[in-house]
């Protein structure tokens, strides 16, 4: 980083609202936060919080993104690393013994950063929430197991629960299928639930601007795939189908789950899963 630059974001830093906004989103983590969260929490007004973004922003210390009516604001935990990174870069002419404990302080913030990742949760959503999301849900619950916890839900849930031949099929390949239920996405709004990193629509009928605000949510995406329910066909064919609909998922979500998401911004990021909406190869890769 050049001094001029570095001078500039410590100049951006150098206000007391500041100091406590960023602090504010780096508690937050990727998720971010809304702009009025933001005024909420500090007790700021509106015009004075827009202020104090925009000098942020400008200096590259955070990043808003469009969700919905919201402008959701991240900090830039990149950014803020190369700062300290400045400070340190000569530090006592390369002899830690003479910084007085500097390089200790610096040292485990940056093993935090890359050692401990986010731990992110994801809602698939159908309407019915009986086939496509509820192996979603399975999938990356296994494969995304200390990472990422999955969810489904659907605008109009089937009363009858998931279909039984999805419920076996996961069953069959080793997933755990007794929490798996249908369930409205009504569970999924309101104080009391878990908060989403990332939303998730998996078939075709689904309105997206008819969704529920799942306040603060990081990247809302539509991943259309053919519904189960309509597969026609003997048992053989159908089996066929559900096989080759299971494999284009845990595919898409292999790559989903090993995207660099430490070093994406927002839009980034929003980018790469939209592509994951293509028809995929067997081989395909991040």
């Amino acid at each position: 980083m050049e001094t001029t630059d570095a001078a500039f974001a410590f100049g951006a830093l150098g206000q007391a609202t500041r100091l406590d906004l960023l602090r504010a989103l780096l508690g937050a983590g990727p998720s971010g936060l809304a702009a009025g969260e933001i005024a909420a929490r500090l007790g700021v007004p509106p015009s004075t919080l827009s202020f104090h973004l925009r000098a942020l922003d400008q200096a590259g210390l955070v990043a808003a993104t469009r969700q919905g009516r919201s402008l959701i604001y991240a900090a830039q935990v990149e950014r803020l690393r190369a700062l300290l990174a400045f400070l340190a870069e000569a530090c006592c002419d390369g002899d830690p013994a003479r910084c007085g404990g500097l390089h200790r302080i610096l040292e485990p913030l940056g093993e935090t950063v890359r050692m401990t990742p986010a731990t992110f949760n994801v809602l698939f959503l159908c309407t019915r929430n009986s086939a496509r999301s509820i192996m979603g849900e399975a999938i990356l619950n296994d494969i995304g197991r200390g990472r990422f916890r999955a969810f489904s839900a659907g605008s109009d849930p089937s009363p009858g629960g998931p279909l039984p031949e999805v419920l076996s099929q996961l069953k069959a390949l080793g997933h755990d299928v007794a929490a798996l239920r249908s369930k409205s996405w009504d569970e999924f709004t309101g104080p009391g639930a878990p908060r989403m990193d990332f939303v998730i629509a998996l078939c075709d009928t689904l309105d997206l601007q008819a969704c529920p605000d799942f306040e603060g949510t990081h990247v809302t995406a539509a991943w259309p795939l053919p519904d189960p329910a309509k597969f026609s066909g003997g048992y053989t064919e159908r089996a066929m189908l559900l096989n080759e609909l299971y494999a284009a998922l845990h595919r898409r979500l292999s790559i989903f789950t090993s995207l660099p998401f430490g070093t994406l911004d927002r839009m980034a990021l929003k980018a790469r899963i939209d592509e994951l909406a293509r028809p995929l190869a067997a081989g395909a890769r991040a």
